[in-house]
């Protein structure tokens, strides 16, 4: 399954690629999940409604004219965007059609929406659409993917391209100057209904820390099944966990107290050996977004507990436990 997964999110970027290294033309045509979209001229007014498609759009210089809101304070705007966004979009806190047709939009992008193909067809009505891209999980597009066919839709390829190869630089020089990273296990870990769970491969956390040169077990991909992007254990399962560094995900005091106070850690020797790294609200917001924004803001934060966590002394952290 992962090997099929990579071949198709490689022969993805490679499209998007091609796209940025020449001069953009429209119309343009784009293939997505449910079939494909011309765009005929250069787009004023996007409207997103992808759960963290603000962030690559403002990063381009683009402001929308709707935005969907997924957590957190501001309208889901984050301090890494807050500087960047200069007009008053639409906070749209559902798939309301009303809104979104009253904004008027020339294009709508909901590459990272999981829009069913009804809602696909409403949407066409009111301007052409682009959902993920074929053979991709609704929430399973890497987040260079992400921002590069962003910028495609915009008519702005070569800037997402130049945006996208900042960030993979600053993600390189973290790994080369950790090469111990290279091949390690990771688990992303979170509480959900009293149970642990984690992030599977196909997940955008997973793809960043894939950067890194960190890798998901297969079982946690084959437990999870083909395309899903995470999976809960029952208690029976906690050696899923048993990774060379695991990383928890919370929200709030209470979250990181149900991570500590919980009985199954004892077992686990990440959690023995000081293997540990906890994200609090901040990292953990911009680790969720995985943008050109949020990963930019995230990436000097993050390799310091990283780094601390994979040093061998289980005594030093970095993190926010």
């Amino acid at each position: 399954m992962k090997t099929i997964i990579i071949t198709v999110v490689a022969m993805l970027l490679s499209v998007i690629v091609q796209t940025s290294a020449t001069a953009q033309d429209f119309p343009l045509t784009i293939e997505h999940k449910f079939g494909s979209t011309t765009i005929d001229q250069q787009p004023e007014r996007v409207a997103s409604i992808d759960y963290s498609g603000v962030d690559n759009l403002l990063a381009l210089g683009v402001q929308p004219v709707t935005i969907r809101y997924w957590f957190g304070e501001n309208e889901g705007i984050f301090p890494w965007a807050a500087d960047h966004l200069n007009s008053s979009p639409i906070v749209l806190k559902g798939l309301d059609f009303e809104q979104i047709a009253a904004a008027n939009p020339d294009v709508i992008i909901a590459i990272a929406s999981g829009i069913t193909s009804e809602e696909y067809e409403k949407l066409s009505k009111i301007a052409p659409t682009v959902a993920v891209a074929p053979g991709i999980g609704d929430f399973a597009m890497p987040w260079d993917a992400r921002a590069l066919m962003a910028g495609k839709i915009v008519g702005k390829a070569a800037e997402a391209q130049a945006k996208v190869d900042a960030l993979k630089a600053k993600f390189k020089s973290a790994a080369d100057a950790n090469p111990h990273w290279q091949g390690q296990s990771m688990a992303i870990s979170f509480f959900y209904d009293g149970l642990p769970g984690a992030f599977t491969s196909v997940d955008t956390r997973s793809q960043v820390l894939a950067e890194f040169g960190f890798v998901v077990p297969k079982n946690i991909d084959e437990l999870a099944g083909e395309g899903k992007f995470w999976t809960p254990f029952s208690e029976e399962q906690i050696e899923y966990l048993d990774t060379d560094l695991l990383v928890w995900t919370f929200s709030g005091d209470e979250g990181r107290d149900t991570i500590l106070n919980w009985k199954g850690r004892e077992f686990l020797a990440p959690s023995k050996e000081g293997r540990e790294l906890f994200l609090g609200d901040g990292p953990r917001a911009a680790f969720s977004y995985g943008s050109l924004l949020s990963l930019d803001h995230l990436v000097d934060e993050l390799v310091p507990m990283l780094e601390a966590a994979t040093d061998g002394d289980p005594t030093t952290n970095k993190d926010n436990r």
